[in-house]
């Protein structure tokens, strides 16, 4: 924990001066190839921080954070659009490019966290605690229910992590934020799901980055189709990071399956004469297909090779040393 306590404060002070490096150069340069340029050697770093930690989660993290969500923001500042902006104080430019988070102008958050939210990430987090420990028991399990026990890992470990992330960005910059999740379990179609309650950051950075400019050209279909590729391949490159070895093109084909999939739930919305199920129906059918998709073609590369075993463990090494660390805490308060 000591080393990687210090690679992440390399990493972050590489990360905050690189940032302002790209906020000084680009308030000089207007939108374009010369702003693109200028970016260039910060898009050259990005990819070579992650590889400071040994850890597979801050890893992959520190990669979602930085090559995908921030490579993507900083080519969307080259071209002039937002959510960054030279004009932007330099605190909330290198949150927002280096954290997945988006500022809601508009309102001002309270001075402390509501109940209701601290309480629902008190239960996620002890149920995630709990899925980690009743992780030796998977093997047992039928296969329907391993399908569920990974999904509910993978789904409460990025919330979680997502949502300290935006703790600590709310506590900086003193904005209100944009949630990363919107209770996915309750997503009625795979539009839904993948549009407007998952991991809402990827959408907002696929959506002005690919889909939008496709759509211009071709049209919409290929433009959720582009949306869908340009994510699995993200997707193998985030693998890359836990694995450290070359993709197998499975997770691709699971976001291009989803989103020729999505192409066809939408003509069949739009064809008003069709049967539309009950909202109750469409839900379960929707995260049916979604956890049984990804037992197939998602979670496959990891299991395969036997990484699961070793990300569980870590998550174990790290509640470990949160439990001692609480203890450390509470004898020093009480001596």
């Amino acid at each position: 924990m000591v080393s990687e306590l210090r690679a992440l404060a390399v990493v972050s002070a590489a990360v905050a001066a690189s940032m302002a490096y790209a906020r000084f150069a680009t308030s000089r340069l207007a939108p374009g190839l010369r702003r693109f340029a200028a970016l260039l050697p910060v898009l050259a770093l990005l990819p070579v921080l992650p590889f400071a930690f040994s850890s597979i989660h801050l890893r992959t993290i520190s990669a979602f954070f930085l090559v995908w969500l921030c490579a993507f923001k900083l080519l969307l500042l080259a071209a002039g659009h937002g959510p960054l902006h030279p004009a932007l104080p330099l605190v909330r430019f290198v949150a927002c490019a280096a954290l997945p988070i988006k500022v809601l102008e508009e309102k001002r958050p309270s001075r402390c966290f509501p109940p209701e939210f601290l309480l629902s990430y008190a239960a996620k987090g002890a149920l995630f605690a709990a899925l980690v420990s009743a992780r030796g028991y998977r093997a047992r399990m039928p296969a329907y229910a391993v399908v569920v026990f990974d999904g509910a890992h993978v789904y409460l470990m990025l919330e979680l992590f997502l949502a300290s992330a935006a703790v600590v960005a709310r506590v900086l910059l003193g904005a209100e934020l944009e949630p990363q999740f919107d209770r996915p379990y309750l997503a009625s179609s795979l539009s839904d799901f993948w549009g407007r309650r998952w991991n809402l950051m990827v959408p907002g950075v696929l959506r002005p980055c690919v889909y939008r400019p496709v759509r211009a050209r071709l049209g919409a279909v290929a433009g959720v189709l582009a949306a869908f590729l340009v994510s699995g391949l993200m997707h193998e490159v985030m693998f890359y990071y836990i694995s450290l070895e070359h993709g197998t093109g499975e997770v691709t084909a699971f976001f291009a399956l989803h989103g020729a999939c999505v192409v066809a739930e939408r003509w069949w919305a739009s064809n008003r004469g069709l049967w539309r199920p009950p909202r109750v129906v469409a839900t379960t059918l929707t995260l049916a297909f979604v956890t049984a998709t990804g037992s197939w073609l998602f979670f496959a590369p990891v299991t395969r090779s036997g990484l699961d075993k070793d990300i569980v463990a870590e998550c174990e090494r790290f509640m470990a040393f949160l439990e001692e660390a609480a203890w450390t805490t509470a004898r020093l308060v009480s001596s």
